[in-house]
């Protein structure tokens, strides 16, 4: 299991990178909101030799517009990795299983040769999704031991606490293979 974190904008542009091998970036939420963190944390990240991603925190409605607003503004370096966020908003709503893999779709093809994964609780994979597409690979939030979601469906990625910081682990032999893994065309 390699280990990594996922940070937005309440954390540092400078966050501890020691024995990390990944990170995820908030970019965007909706169609009108930039991470203003976003190039600082991208760099950390990048500088510290770590595979970067990138999230965009979906609401319901307009999603091509989400969809083309994340895409021009996460950064675009081969290699890197695009990630949805699907989950409750803060009015408390949440886009519904249909339009998370419209939006999926639409970023695999405005971003051809990118991988791009979905980001979402357990609550949500077990009882709000319908299609159990993923596009290429799960990253799920659950809050138990690290790489032991409960969940039954391949994952990619596991956020498994928030305590002091969302930490993760990646499916993956080394560093190398999520490298290699993450610059894969299809």
């Amino acid at each position: 299991m390699l280990h990594g974190i996922d940070v937005s904008a309440y954390q540092s542009s400078s966050y501890d990178t020691d024995g990390l091998s990944f990170v995820f970036i908030k970019a965007t939420e909706g169609h009108s909101y930039v991470n203003p963190k976003l190039a600082a944390q991208a760099k950390t990240g990048r500088d510290a030799g770590l595979v970067v991603g990138y999230y965009h925190f979906l609401w319901p409605g307009n999603l091509t517009a989400q969809a083309e607003y994340f895409v021009q503004h996460a950064p675009e370096k081969a290699g890197e990795i695009l990630a949805v966020d699907w989950e409750t908003t803060g009015d408390g709503t949440h886009a519904g299983s249909a339009e998370k893999d419209s939006f999926i779709r639409k970023v695999k093809a405005l971003r051809p040769g990118y991988r791009v994964v979905l980001y979402t609780n357990r609550d949500f994979w077990l009882n709000i999704d319908s299609t159990s597409y993923a596009g290429d690979g799960l990253w799920i939030a659950d809050y138990v031991s690290a790489g032991h979601p409960r969940i039954k469906a391949d994952w990619v990625f596991h956020q498994y606490t928030s305590d002091p910081h969302d930490k993760d682990v990646a499916d993956f032999a080394s560093k190398a293979a999520l490298k290699a893994w993450a610059a894969k065309k299809d």
